[in-house]
């Protein structure tokens, strides 16, 4: 019992430390925003302004366990997952949350089954939550990106149709569209008056965002930096074709809704059984929870309705 007790109190400390390690750095998203894109411009070589006594400046104020993990091959690449997903957290904050929650994942594990390997191995199915949740964000990211880069393109159109520069068109984006689209564009101009060539901060968009239509947008630039051309109708013409596009992807999803919907009753209608059972007839199913056999069955059964749910969702996701 007292057991039971000290891990209850662990689990709900973890879950209090990943609250508070994931909301404290929300307040102050700005002023971590503004420090991570400046460590990324002194460890940039491509920005041929900046002093060396700046960048060794910056790059003083990285925490030593950021330093430290940026030297680990897989790590190494998660802030750039972490900005992709729009999540203006650190690598080590981020890395104190996911071990916060697999604590209370084991822990809770633990309570319930009183199995250690099961609890093990409960923690290690959690470790892939994570990749996800930052494939979700940066998926959902992308969506808004899509949605909202059309209007900046028309609006650069017109900008340069005006005669303005394009760098006081990217200057007018990153002021009045919303994020990410503003962000990113306020980004490139922020470095652009760093000292980087536009074509690098164009290379530099690509890699914040992995959205082929910004790819199409920054090949078409480089294009006509080097041989010249109307941008203006080029860009109208690219954001025409978005729009055309978003269109027929919406059709689309009307046209799949029904398969949408079945994959989401198949996947709940074994969880709302097995409650509704242990409510109704908790006799039937205290075989299941209480021989260890059982569990494992349990966990077989979880494991591949998951497969079954994400099969369901590759058929239907249709590309355009």
């Amino acid at each position: 019992m007292q057991l039971i007790i000290l891990f209850t109190f662990l689990a709900v400390l973890s879950i209090l430390a990943a609250v508070f390690l994931g909301t404290a750095e929300y307040r102050q998203s700005s002023k971590f925003d503004l420090k991570r894109r400046l460590r990324r411009m002194a460890k940039d070589r491509k920005a041929e302004s900046m002093s060396e006594g700046l960048r060794s400046e910056i790059l003083k104020e990285e925490p030593p366990f950021d330093k430290f993990l940026s030297h680990i091959p897989y790590l190494n690449t998660l802030d750039k997952r972490l900005d992709q997903a729009g999540l203006k957290i650190s690598t080590a904050r981020f890395l104190l949350i996911v071990s916060a929650l697999l604590l209370f994942g084991f822990i809770f594990s633990f309570v319930i089954t009183k199995l250690f390997w099961f609890s093990l191995l409960f923690v290690i199915l959690l470790l892939a939550a994570p990749p996800i949740y930052l494939d979700i964000m940066k998926k959902k990211r992308i969506e808004k990106f899509t949605e909202l880069f059309p209007e900046a393109l028309t609006m650069i159109a017109r900008s340069l149709r005006a005669g303005h520069s394009f760098t006081s068109a990217i200057q007018l984006i990153g002021q009045e569209i919303a994020d990410p689209v503003g962000e990113l564009f306020k980004t490139a101009y922020d470095q652009q008056q760093l000292g980087m060539r536009i074509t690098d901060t164009l290379d530099n968009m690509n890699e914040r965002m992995d959205s082929l239509d910004l790819r199409f947008f920054t090949t078409a630039i480089a294009i006509n930096i080097e041989v010249g051309g109307n941008l203006a109708e080029i860009l109208d013409n690219l954001a025409n074709t978005i729009r055309e596009r978003l269109r027929i992807r919406r059709q689309i999803q009307v046209y799949t809704a029904q398969g949408r919907m079945s994959g989401y009753v198949l996947a709940a209608m074994p969880i709302v059984t097995f409650v509704i059972f242990q409510f109704l007839l908790p006799d039937y199913e205290r075989v299941m929870l209480e021989e260890e056999l059982g569990r494992y069955i349990l966990l077989l059964a979880v494991f591949m309705q998951v497969i079954g749910f994400l099969v369901i969702r590759k058929i239907i996701n249709i590309r355009i």
